[in-house]
């Protein structure tokens, strides 16, 4: 899901910056287009920008769907979530017809460097567009899933995590009452970040990740410590997968441990909106504006993220790798905490 905005020369830097904070909830990709900047920074810096919307992401930018904005149009949005722009996958813009489509609209509208936000797929798009037609991109690391490298966490993160505490926490009530085990599946796709660090904050008794793919069975480890501990109500969050989520771990347990009584909770969509938390507001901040100082820089084809609470830049081929570092302490750590 993408969502572009449109700035150029000769206005305000403000209107950047108030426009940029009205995506602080990211659990939906993002895009901004800068034109041409000038080439001092001290200029630069009293230089304001008009800023233009694309909307419905790059299918927008395919049909033209492009609109002045003015501090109007952003104004007392920053503590609402979703995107005001709307958003859409397009199929088209992973087609050499579609991205040619698409610099043909840049190329219209003045265009001179595009400001993407989002996860491993839209900044994968906005890499390949660069080389295509050597085109500046900026990336922003907008994603609930965490799994961008080179940025220790990315923009709805946080608020997605906030969310799913809350969520477990009312579970719990359940869970204790009728003395049932809980598996909650959360979102994640490949990156256990948000099951394992919402297992520690909400007190869950296990979080089975694809990062702790060892020899040893997660569900009979988990199984084998409640049972010693004669526990009859335990939490346990799962990150999705096709095939072994959390409807395929109840099912065991059902089945190998018959005297449990089992349900399961799968939070879906709920966990990619509501307001954004202030950790997300100030990490959208820090990195929309580390996007101007980057283009003021004569950066390209970068990510902007945030190390040891630094600002940082990262290739955007270096972004999308799968690998991102996985601490883990933290697994070691829920287990010492659920005993």
């Amino acid at each position: 899901m993408i969502v572009f905005i449109v700035l150029k020369c000769n206005e305000n830097i403000v209107y950047f910056i108030a426009c940029y904070k009205t995506f602080i909830v990211v659990s939906c990709c993002k895009v901004f287009i800068i034109t041409r900047v000038p080439t001092g920074i001290k200029d630069f810096l009293y230089f304001s920008f008009s800023i233009k919307g694309i909307y419905r992401g790059y299918d927008g930018l395919l049909a033209g769907e492009i609109q002045t904005f003015t501090t109007e149009n952003v104004s007392g949005i920053i503590c609402e979530g979703g995107t005001i722009l709307k958003t859409a996958r397009s199929k088209a813009f992973m087609t050499k017809e579609g991205r040619k489509k698409a610099y043909e609209n840049i190329v219209k509208e003045g265009i001179d460097a595009l400001v993407v936000i989002g996860g491993n797929g839209s900044l994968t798009g906005a890499m390949n567009f660069a080389q295509e037609y050597d085109l500046c991109c900026i990336g922003l690391p907008g994603t609930i899933d965490n799994d961008l490298y080179g940025t220790d966490s990315t923009i709805g993160y946080d608020t997605t995590l906030n969310t799913i505490m809350e969520c477990v926490d009312r579970i719990r009530d359940t869970a204790q009452s009728h003395e049932r085990i809980f598996f909650v599946e959360v979102m994640g796709r490949d990156a256990g970040f948000l099951a394992q660090n919402s297992a520690i904050a909400s007190g869950a008794e296990a979080a089975i990740i694809p990062e702790d793919s060892t020899d040893v069975d997660q569900l009979a480890r988990f199984m084998e410590r409640g049972i010693r501990k004669s526990k009859k109500s335990c939490i346990v969050v799962v990150s999705e997968s096709p095939k072994c989520g959390a409807m395929y771990y109840a099912d065991r347990v059902k089945k190998e441990f018959p005297n449990f009584d089992v349900r399961v909770s799968i939070l879906g969509h709920l966990q990619r909106g509501g307001r954004p938390s202030a950790r997300d507001r100030i990490l959208a901040s820090r990195t929309g504006y580390g996007a101007i100082e980057a283009i003021m820089q004569g950066q390209r084809n970068i990510m902007v993220g945030v190390r040891n609470n630094e600002v940082v830049y990262v290739p955007l081929s270096e972004a999308i790798r799968s690998d991102k570092p996985f601490d883990k302490k933290l697994i070691k750590i829920l287990d010492v905490l659920s005993t």
